[in-house]
């Protein structure tokens, strides 16, 4: 968790203290990071739906085709003359003039861990790397280090833990673990999705990384940094040349001290008429807290929502005898499926443009893959990844548009597919850092920022 130059400075004890508060060397970048060229996007919204979220019942419906392969959801139009969505999707048809919809998005592969750690990090792994790579936000963190007194890398609330058994791929990989994310709910404290156990309210829910514990204070933190702050003078003294330490870590400090940080996470703050626009649930608050987040000058936040204790794998709806969910397409009504995030994200969308900021945050729905275009016997759609549906929109972005398409049952794409490589290649492009980068690892290797993938031709 922490390097052992800082370790060694405060005594075991603590250490574990103030990781237990929250404080993670993800909050600070090494010393001496080049910054990438300033751009329109100032900030990165990931709006990380992990368990393959259905193509066919949300953004690419086939009225035409059987009902085993369309459902029984019914087809609306939306603001683009011509695109259809699905009747739970009447939030984004609303405001479908505002993004830029990719229907030919192909992971290449059906497995839940290879796919998720592939997107997240926009590089091609093996089951032997699902840990090894960064993710796409550890490396902005990296390249462009924190702001505003945030970590570069904010994953709401990041506890979204993939299996059995459950799998942690929000990584630093072989940057580092100080680039993994901070998480806003802490550490999981139940991390199996299976288990159906209700958790705390959503608004201080997130809290969980910035809460003191017991006895320690604004005082009690600021007397720790003075001391390591006289440590670090004699240390320089006695070792010419040697790197501050407090380079690094300072942030980790300022990040629970600073009012304006803290502040951020005061969801209360909100007046009800925009905590119904996001929609009173889960995703809908996450949304919300995103956008906090950035409008208080976060660089990079993932909003990540998958599996849940409470609602168990929401988006891998194999609808199995164990999962307990109804029809995938009765499934979709519920606030907690495809109807609470199409509220979820139409609200943030309208709510970043009404504040001006829409402009400089670039947004990206993902996620692993699509569902297959039959419907099973169970009601439920299983494992494709041949084809699915993502989302760019904001800075940056040539909105009001789709690119690709899928064939008449939604099965293959008919136009150019796009991988999570070139997913992540339109990000960094977006960011306007040089796809020739390259990146040092925690040996000193030079390892290139993207081996493949170029950039969505159209979306920028």
């Amino acid at each position: 968790m922490f390097p052992p130059a800082w370790t060694g400075l405060l005594t075991r004890r603590d250490a574990l203290r103030v990781a237990a508060a929250g404080v993670t060397a993800a909050a600070l970048p090494l010393p001496g990071l080049a910054n990438t060229r300033t751009t329109k996007v100032q900030s990165v919204i990931v709006l990380w739906m992990a368990g393959g979220v259905t193509h066919h019942d949300s953004f690419d419906p086939k009225p035409l085709a059987p009902e085993e392969i369309r459902g029984t959801l019914a087809t609306i139009p939306t603001a683009l003359p011509g695109v259809r969505f699905t009747e739970v999707m009447s939030n984004m048809a609303r405001v479908a003039t505002d993004i830029c919809l990719i229907r030919t998005y192909a992971s290449g592969n059906d497995d839940h861990l290879i796919s998720q750690a592939s997107q997240l990090s926009g590089r091609k792994v093996t089951a032997a790397q699902l840990f090894t790579e960064p993710n796409v936000g550890s490396v902005v963190a990296k390249l462009n280090g924190p702001r505003a007194g945030f970590p570069g890398y904010i994953a709401v609330p990041g506890t979204t833990r993939p299996g059995p058994p459950p799998h942690n791929l929000f990584v630093g990989g072989w940057l580092g673990r100080e680039y993994a994310p901070f998480f806003t709910g802490g550490a999981p404290k139940n991390e199996d999705f299976t288990a159906f156990v209700k958790e705390a309210p959503e608004d201080d829910f997130h809290k969980q990384g910035l809460i003191h514990l017991p006895g320690m204070n604004a005082d009690r933190y600021g007397a720790r940094r003075s001391l390591r702050e006289r440590l670090e003078d004699e240390l320089r003294t006695a070792e010419t040349g040697r790197e501050p330490l407090d380079a690094n870590y300072r942030g980790a400090f300022d990040m629970l001290l600073a009012p304006a940080v803290r502040r951020a996470f005061e969801l209360g703050e909100e007046s009800d008429r925009v905590r119904e626009r996001y929609g009173r649930t889960k995703v809908g608050t996450r949304c919300l807290l995103a956008r906090r987040l950035v409008e208080a000058g976060a660089r990079f936040v993932l909003v990540d929502y998958g599996y849940d204790p409470e609602y168990g794998n929401l988006w891998d709806n194999h609808n199995a005898p164990t999962q307990n969910f109804p029809h995938i397409c009765e499934m979709a009504k519920r606030p907690s499926h495809l109807a609470g995030m199409d509220r979820a994200f139409a609200g943030l969308l309208t709510d970043l443009k009404a504040r001006g900021l829409l402009d400089e945050t670039l947004v990206v729905f993902l996620t692993e893959f699509g569902r297959t275009p039959k419907i099973n016997k169970e009601g439920g759609r299983d494992h494709w990844g041949t084809a699915g549906s993502i989302f760019f929109a904001g800075a940056g972005v040539k909105s009001g548009q789709v690119i690709g398409a899928t064939d008449k049952n939604g099965a293959y794409p008919i136009a150019p597919a796009y991988g999570p490589t070139d997913v992540a290649a339109t990000i960094y492009t977006a960011l306007g850092v040089d796809l020739a980068t390259t990146l040092v690892d925690k040996q000193n290797r030079t390892i290139p920022l993207l081996p493949e993938g170029t950039p969505i031709p159209g979306v920028l």
